[in-house]
């Protein structure tokens, strides 16, 4: 397994998605973060942190679990489903969905079937701390915190203090 960023490299590369988020959106008035379980979650929150220390904005942060929007439940019976919690109605709002790792963009598609029953944003845009290429759907990352590309033999592991206890973001070769 070869670590591929340390702790200090995640902060740097969220804060300055943070920035650009702000700038693309002229500021977080209408934003709202929606982290996809489980590691987006986190992320989202220190996105809202980041944009807060620099706008002195609380941008709220929302959970979506993606667990029965997934096109693979033949596959994967024993998903554990998380909560999705709102704290305000999507609609109209700008929509930042935020993940981990994007690979073959399913867990994108789930996220925007998952997000249509909840309301109908004004824009949904996309943040991810890593883009691993493979795409399988014409799905692509708006802020990207480290383009990695790998072999489909390989894989990307990514672990955050909140959900794992420790950090950093490794690469290894699939068993």
């Amino acid at each position: 397994m070869t670590q591929v960023m340390e702790p200090e490299e995640i902060d740097r590369a969220l804060r300055r998605v943070a920035h650009e988020i702000l700038e693309r959106n002229k500021g977080a008035e209408d934003v709202l973060l929606i982290g996809i379980h489980t590691r987006g979650v986190p992320l989202a929150e220190r996105l809202s942190r980041a944009i807060d220390e620099y706008e002195n904005l609380k941008v709220p942060v929302g959970t979506l679990d993606i667990g029965l929007y997934r096109d693979d439940l033949d596959r994967r019976p024993t998903t554990e489903l998380g909560t999705t919690s709102m704290p305000e109605d999507p609609t109209g709002r700008i929509v930042v969905l935020v993940d981990d790792v994007l690979y073959t963009g399913r867990t994108i598609r789930a996220a925007l079937d998952a997000l249509a029953d909840l309301g109908r944003p004004q824009a949904v845009q996309l943040a991810v701390l890593v883009d691993r290429g493979h795409r399988q759907l014409p799905i692509r990352a708006d802020y990207v915190g480290k383009n990695l590309p790998t072999s489909s033999g390989e894989r990307v592991t990514v672990r955050l203090e909140e959900t794992d206890g420790r950090e950093g973001i490794w690469i290894e070769e699939k068993a």
